[in-house]
């Protein structure tokens, strides 16, 4: 009789394989001691209502404080939602993250007169105040405020709009606590022990070279979620609704343009990601055929997408040999970047192991006054923890060296560009794997498969996503009803499109769209896709040496959210208001395609 492993539980986890958050507060304690001080410092607000516009010492007094507050409370957030998310089961953290949401909401009321008055400060005025010195550094954060002004209610309006955050995230907590603390998937037998299935090691299973094991993983993953399918996609609904009251509420003409209205981005980058990308899908095509071809098979199916196509490489890698693979895949960025990053990864920053309970998935997170931790569910035998672990190095050093370069009040840089930072990495790893085993054509192929299937992940399936979202919106947005049906079949159809006739979509696949935590936040997935798009150009300058690429990448990496997105990438060396990026990322991805073809030829 096999034996059946499970996970473990968080206190059997080794202390050298978590995260280090007494860099944040030293135990709960000191926690609930900074709770109850931003409690008590909030109600300073109370005196300032009705005076932004007064004086300039007034206007600066209040913008002050709240950056002070904003700043104190970023840190208790920190801590509660990264000890959350430590073990959603553990009943005490998550109450401590419920309390940092009700104080979240309790500032954002306290708070939300501080922008409708900025705003309501006659343009003269403004113009006057910004000319103080005291304000110098502070003038493009002024200019983002007012910025907002078509679309800043009344006070009032504003002050009932802030309580409203908390339960306006109730769709995205129920779908966290039933999809992280809730769902059991089952044990399965593989390779002569029972093992619990998770999202952890979901994809693993479909990497297995056993056909029957892929296929008996995916379904019995996905009918756990069609036990669910009416609770989840009335909470995927009801999530959307949320978007479009928000929207509607402030003016914008559509969710998608509040979404946007932020980073400053067009709707045409948008809708030019989903364009180019869908009418370049041939070299999509190409390599799925070309899978099914090697694979040996009659049909491909979803869980024949992942098995590496190069048999019987048996890549294993533990978590230390994994970091120093990072370090060296990224010594062309210079010994600082190297030096940080690998002083962050051996000690403080990461939360390396997979325990019952803990979130699923992998980030990097943290605050202006703590490390940029990163969650991880790392396995040795999954070449894509490798790449997790630097696509997540990538945001750290980011973070790193944006908290490091800018004051609080633009420290905190947009989705837009983080992306870019992270697939950068990555673009950086598979350029070291293929010159290292540049002389073993099958350990070339395997990885030239694993950045195409990347790239395919990340800007294919991420476009898909993307079109998904704004097709759901723009149905509720004219009240059409977002059911189970209607949602899984609009996700079936786009499903057609993107992978065509060169994959089977089994009917369970339709209720992945179900499985997407990025799905409540809206509009947040195309950024993965321009951000591929991007890091595929400027990891292009950097391999190639072109003068001033790394000076260029690294001065990027330290402007926060100094500028507007766009303005930040062009300063790097991309403009992605072309569509040149995004067609040279397909092209790329067509010669990747046609590489590993002329590879497996030298293999034959």
């Amino acid at each position: 009789m096999s034996n059946i492993k499970t996970l473990p539980k968080r206190d059997e986890i080794n202390s050298k394989d978590k995260w280090n958050l007494k860099l944040l507060f030293e135990n709960d304690e000191a926690w609930e001691s900074s709770y109850k001080k931003i409690e008590s410092e909030i109600q300073i607000f109370s005196k300032y209502k009705g005076n932004a516009g007064e004086s300039i010492d007034s206007f600066i007094e209040i913008i002050t404080k709240d950056l002070e507050i904003s700043r104190e409370f970023d840190k208790l957030y920190a801590y509660a939602h990264l000890k959350s998310d430590e073990d959603k089961t553990n009943q005490n953290y998550t109450g401590i993250y419920q309390k940092a949401l009700s104080l979240y909401t309790k500032i954002s009321g306290i708070t939300s007169f501080i922008i409708p008055e900025i705003q309501a400060i006659p343009d003269d005025v403004i113009k006057t105040y910004l000319e103080d010195k005291r304000l110098e550094g502070l003038r493009f954060y002024i200019d983002k405020i007012i910025r907002y002004k078509p679309h800043t209610l009344s006070t009032d309006i504003e002050e009932i709009l802030a309580k409203t955050g908390e339960i306006s995230n109730a769709p995205n907590q129920f779908f966290s606590m039933l999809d992280n603390a809730d769902l059991s998937f089952g044990t399965i037998e593989r390779d002569g022990e029972t093992v619990e299935l998770s999202h952890g090691n979901f994809i693993t299973f479909l990497m297995h070279p056993d056909r029957a094991l892929r296929k008996k993983a995916f379904f019995q993953y996905y009918k756990t979620y069609e036990n669910h399918q009416q609770s989840i996609s009335t909470a995927l609904a009801y999530s959307v609704k949320k978007d479009c009251f928000y929207s509607d509420v402030r003016k914008y003409c559509s969710c998608r343009e509040s979404s946007l209205f932020p980073d400053n981005i067009p709707d045409a980058v948008y809708d030019n990601l989903i364009d180019t990308v869908k009418k370049k899908l041939d070299p999509l095509f190409k390599y799925f055929d070309f899978r099914k071809k090697i694979l040996g098979l009659s049909e491909l199916h979803f869980y024949d997408t992942y098995v590496p196509i190069v048999k019987n490489i048996n890549f294993n890698t533990n978590y230390e040999e994994a970091a120093d693979i990072c370090i060296k895949a990224l010594s062309c960025l210079g010994q600082e970047y190297t030096d940080i990053l690998k002083a962050g990864l051996e000690k403080t920053w990461v939360d390396r192991y997979e325990n019952k309970g803990k979130r699923s998935g992998a980030y990097s997170s943290g605050c202006y006054d703590s490390p940029p931790y990163i969650l991880m569910n790392f396995e040795n035998s999954n070449i894509n923890s490798l790449y997790t672990l630097i696509h997540e190095a990538g945001h750290s050093m980011h973070t790193y060296y944006s908290n490091k370069n800018q004051p609080y009040a633009y420290h905190q840089y947009t989705i837009f560009v983080a992306e870019v930072a992270s697939t950068f990495n990555e673009a950086l790893l598979s350029n070291y794997l293929m010159k290292y085993y540049e002389n073993d054509p099958r350990m070339k192929a395997y990885i030239l498969n694993r950045e195409i299937d990347n790239i395919r992940a990340t800007l294919f399936r991420q476009t898909m996503f993307a079109e998904f979202e704004k097709v759901i919106h723009e149905m509720s947005e004219k009240n059409i009803s977002l059911t189970l049906d209607s949602i899984t079949g609009e996700y079936y159809r786009l499903l057609k499109i993107y992978f065509g006739d060169s994959v089977i979509i089994d009917d369970a696949l339709k209720l992945e769209c179900l499985r997407i935590p990025h799905f409540y936040s809206s509009f947040y997935v195309y950024k993965y896709a321009t951000g591929i798009s991007a890091s595929i150009a400027l990891a292009d300058r950097v391999i190639k040496n072109v003068k001033g690429a790394v000076e260029n990448y690294t001065d990027f990496l330290k402007l926060g959210g100094s500028m507007f997105p766009l303005d930040e990438l062009k300063l790097a060396g991309v403009d992605m208001t072309k569509p040149e990026a995004i067609e040279d990322a397909v092209n790329y991805f067509a010669g990747l395609v046609d590489t590993l073809m002329t590879v497996f030829e030298d293999i034959k």
